[in-house]
């Protein structure tokens, strides 16, 4: 029940209504940490080839020090040689600096991670940092979706975001690179006049989105954003959002850890994601 993301408190009522037994909150949560070494094996288990990346963080609320903080829970989603998905990996750290994601990155380096081509992810400053320095040389693909998120705020009337939103799904929907770039740079030229910051910021961040266009087609869809691990946070959010406040980031790595495991597991005995 707590794994599934039942609060305590309804633990206990729960058991209590079920079998008659009072249950403490400390039995609860004696019983909670009992689950560390299987989550710590988890996490711990070899990772191999892995063609595809994707990267993401949310943050949820944790007593750190005397006081609540918003930690960086860092999680890592691989497509395997196989063409089957897997979390490969998650960490809890105070933010999403360069030193925590490039400890991250190591932790899945050192457990056997390699043969990445293309690591898909939205543009944070330490992330991007992180990955240059353990994973030089590896392609990156912008989220397009945050790319379609970030394009607004440059927008300079509202009247001309649907216009611009469909520019740029033009341009992303292209059929190879070249034509991605022709398309690009007719609509920055388009807007240079009447939105010269929305055109200098296309013309600066909108490449950055193209890199799944080397890719095969079949694979491009499921690359050009950070969609999969979106809904996945969106899974652990709803068991993590009934706790509200984790009394230390391993509380937080507990829970998140559990949810994760089960999710991965059920991927990895389905069918194959991607032909490989």
């Amino acid at each position: 029940m707590y794994v599934q993301g039942v609060s305590i408190r309804k633990v206990t009522e729960v058991m209590h209504q079920l079998c008659g037994l009072e249950v403490t909150s400390t039995e609860v949560s004696r019983a909670a940490v009992l689950l560390d070494e299987q989550l710590a094996a988890w996490r711990r288990r070899p990772v191999g080839e892995t063609p595809y990346l994707i990267l993401d963080a949310r943050y949820e609320k944790v007593r750190h020090g005397g006081v609540v903080v918003s930690c960086a829970l860092l999680i890592a989603v691989g497509v395997g040689a196989d063409g089957r998905r897997s979390i490969l990996g998650v960490s809890v750290s105070l933010s999403e600096a360069e030193v925590h994601w490039r400890e991250f990155l190591t932790c899945l380096q050192e457990r056997g991670l390699y043969g990445v081509q293309l690591i898909t992810s939205d543009d944070h400053a330490g992330l991007t940092a992180a990955r240059e320095a353990r994973l030089p040389g590896v392609r990156w693909q912008r989220c397009q979706f945050h790319l379609q998120q970030h394009a607004q705020a440059y927008v300079p009337r509202l009247s001309m975001r649907p216009e611009v939103a469909a520019e740029l799904r033009a341009i992303f929907d292209s059929p190879d690179r070249v034509e991605a770039e022709r398309r690009l740079r007719l609509a920055v030229q388009k807007y240079e006049p009447s939105a010269p910051e929305l055109a200098g910021w296309m013309e600066e961040n909108v490449p950055d989105g193209l890199t799944v266009l080397a890719l095969p087609a079949a694979h491009r869809k499921r690359l050009r954003t950070t969609n999969l691990l979106e809904r996945l946070n969106k899974e652990v959010k709803r068991r993590t959002r009934v706790a509200t406040l984790f009394p230390n980031e391993a509380s937080l790595l507990r829970l998140a850890s559990a949810v994760l495991m089960e999710t991965s597991e059920e991927w990895e005995t389905q069918g194959i994601y991607l032909t490989m």
